[in-house]
């Protein structure tokens, strides 16, 4: 986080301090100029990956929403984002659920071997997607749920529960379990303890968790080449299909609107972010 320098910074700290703002803003263009060239890309009136002589002169006739038009009239395209959501919505629940009762059960004390069980749920996110799909074709293929939906869903419900298990053991720290005794000595069973003491107090994580597992899933095209069959075809698998077999600058248009649905679910997060600091008093209200 960026902080404003006190009033009695040195010379030499105020240097360091403008040097390191210099680089910060320097990652940034060099991870967001990629973005800034594909957005005003989509709406070229050429079927070209280039900036014509009407665009960069800002003549409306270079412009057009013509590649939008062919998204969304396209059936293949369609066809693709509905496997897309259908995917990411049942594997973000499975995720979900099964990652807030895996975080659960590690964030207590009893849990044995907490260390092993926590490294082999988070190694999705550390062994290569490569290695992760090839092994799941294998697996899926010697149980017959390669080329299904079910083998597609559970091979991205496996990359989005170590998302789920980290933000939500992160809402967990600090968490008072005198309020689970408390309730308990009221005579609340387990299932009301964990609906109306548990979940309200974690609900931050788990959405958070949900938000991470969702964007995975639907942005994920390594394990879907793998597992997935023609029925299957996400949305980026096809975009990789259109890249190799036909380049349209459709796929320009459906990338600046997979950024932008980005932009929505990373907001949403910032927001829940922000606002679990002021519920634990550590912003501002």
């Amino acid at each position: 986080m960026i902080t404003k320098l006190p009033p009695y910074a040195s010379p030499l700290e105020r240097v360091w301090h403008s040097a390191y703002l210099l680089f910060c803003a320097a990652v940034f263009v060099f991870l967001i100029g990629p973005i800034l060239v594909i957005v005003p890309l989509s709406f070229n009136a050429e079927p070209y990956f280039t900036f014509t002589k009407e665009m960069i002169s800002f003549d409306p006739d270079g412009y057009s929403l013509r590649w939008y038009k062919d998204f969304l009239e396209n059936e293949l395209w369609l066809f693709s984002i509905k496997n897309s959501f259908i995917v990411a919505i049942v594997s973000t629940i499975l995720a979900t659920s099964l990652g807030t009762l895996a975080a659960l059960g590690l964030a207590s004390s009893y849990m044995p071997y907490r260390t092993l069980v926590m490294s082999l749920l988070i190694s999705p996110m550390i062994v290569p997607l490569i290695i992760s799909a090839a092994g799941m074709f294998f697996f899926y293929s010697s149980i017959d749920l390669a080329h299904t939906f079910p083998g597609v869903i559970l091979a991205h419900t496996a990359l989005g529960v170590p998302f789920v298990v980290i933000t939500v053991t992160a809402t967990l720290i600090g968490f008072d379990r005198n309020l689970i005794r408390a309730s308990q000595n009221l005579g609340a069973s387990p299932t009301t303890t964990f609906f109306k003491v548990i979940l309200p107090l974690v609900t931050p994580g788990v959405v958070s968790g949900a938000l991470f597992a969702f964007i995975t899933s639907f942005d994920e095209v390594v394990i879907v080449q793998f597992v997935a069959g023609p029925e299957q075809r996400t949305v980026p698998l096809q975009m990789w299909s259109g890249i190799r077999e036909q380049i349209s600058p459709t796929i320009l248009a459906v990338a600046t609107l997979l950024v932008c649905i980005s932009i929505a679910l990373l907001t949403v997060l910032e927001l829940l972010r922000r606002r679990t600091e002021r519920l634990r008093g550590l912003s501002p209200g």
